[in-house]
């Protein structure tokens, strides 16, 4: 039982960094047959990302909302669901905050900034419950439903935002009324970071704490693994995995009001950036595991924040770090055929033989 462990441990670290490694391989093949200096673009790629304080705090902003987006394709995936509409989540989540001071009167500070968060997450966790109701009781595939709820979400914003909800200073960039100075959300410390770094922290730690510590969050993992036999022993799979959905698209929802109150200050179409695309890669890269996400959306944060750099310095398109992403990506859902064969037990540690007790 404990080699075991040792192994499913080993093969969830190892797993992922040859995925990583081979897509960074990849992509220098890529930067080599355009005309450029791979070597020159990896080390771009980590000094745009981490290079010095600026890199830093770059890198972690962008980090904040992708922590966000990856639980809510992580939490439903221990329920036994796999949902990739992130997007949608963190659309309509933006939209909630932006909408929320127009519809209501909502009183300007910590007060007013819990409303809007709170409204974000709802509507986020709405939209992941519909895809999740659909699994349950109409047996409607939930990747295909999230997915296509997204495109539903992203269309219903457009037509907001360029429609009823728009600001009429806003000529070139449709965009709904600016939030009042006093429902923005501000910087941690004097850094360039705002406080979505700190939500995304929390909700991860929460999540994890949750899961491995709670008995709703044992259940929650008993039901991913087994629905069948969960239900047989009593556990309520369907309150459960609709529990997951809302918890992943309230994650979302929520990246999607501290875009608004934090970046943009108003919904607009900057909104519609891929972070919710890019969370399912980070939470496969992380293997679903909460803690996990913090570092591996830092990582992926990093290589967005090197996008700029890259294109400064060697001519690349800003977005040539999503081929890296896309690499990644095909590469870590390719290294799940070796998930149990790629590390044999002969090369874990063993437990030494303990010598026998005489007259027991």
């Amino acid at each position: 039982m404990a080699r075991q462990a040792w192994h499913d441990v080993a093969e969830a670290f190892a797993l992922p960094v040859l995925a990583l490694s081979g897509a960074l391989l990849l992509f220098g093949a890529w930067v080599w047959f355009g005309g450029h200096d791979p070597v020159q673009a990896w080390s771009l790629l980590f000094l745009g990302a981490f290079g010095d304080a600026f890199s830093w705090q770059n890198t972690l902003q962008r980090a904040a909302p992708l922590m966000l987006t990856a639980l809510c394709v992580a939490l439903p995936q221990r329920a036994g669901l796999t949902v990739i509409g992130g997007e949608g989540a963190l659309v309509l989540g933006g939209l909630a905050c932006a909408a929320l001071p127009v519809l209501v009167g909502v009183p300007e500070g910590r007060f007013g900034i819990t409303l809007l968060l709170a409204a974000s997450a709802a509507a986020g966790a709405l939209w992941i419950v519909l895809a999740g109701v659909l699994r349950q009781y109409r047996g409607v595939n939930e990747t295909i439903s999230s997915l296509l709820l997204s495109y539903v979400a992203i269309a219903f914003f457009k037509h907001l935002v360029e429609g009823p909800m728009r600001d009429p200073a806003s000529l070139n960039k449709p965009s709904t009324l600016p939030l009042p100075e006093g429902l923005q959300i501000g910087t941690m410390f004097g850094y360039d970071v705002h406080w979505g770094l700190a939500f995304g922290v929390a909700a991860c730690v929460v999540a994890a704490v949750w899961l491995s510590r709670s008995t709703h969050g044992f259940a929650t993992r008993v039901v991913g693994g087994n629905a069948r036999a969960a239900r047989l022993v009593g556990l309520p799979a369907h309150r459960l995995i609709i529990t997951a959905c809302a918890l992943g698209g309230a994650a979302a929802g929520l990246a999607g009001g501290i875009e608004v109150a934090a970046v943009h200050m108003s919904a607009n179409a900057s909104l519609i950036a891929g972070l919710g695309y890019a969370g399912i890669l980070v939470s496969f890269v992380a293997r679903h595991q909460p803690l996990a996400i913090i570092p591996v959306a830092i990582l992926f944060g990093g290589f967005g924040a090197a996008g700029s750099l890259l294109q400064r310095r060697m001519g690349l398109p800003d977005a040539s770090v999503q081929v890296l992403l896309g690499f990644a990506f095909v590469l870590i859902l390719a290294t799940e055929a070796w998930r149990g064969r790629l590390l044999p037990f002969s090369l874990l540690p063993q437990r030494a033989p303990q010598p026998a007790v005489k007259g027991a």
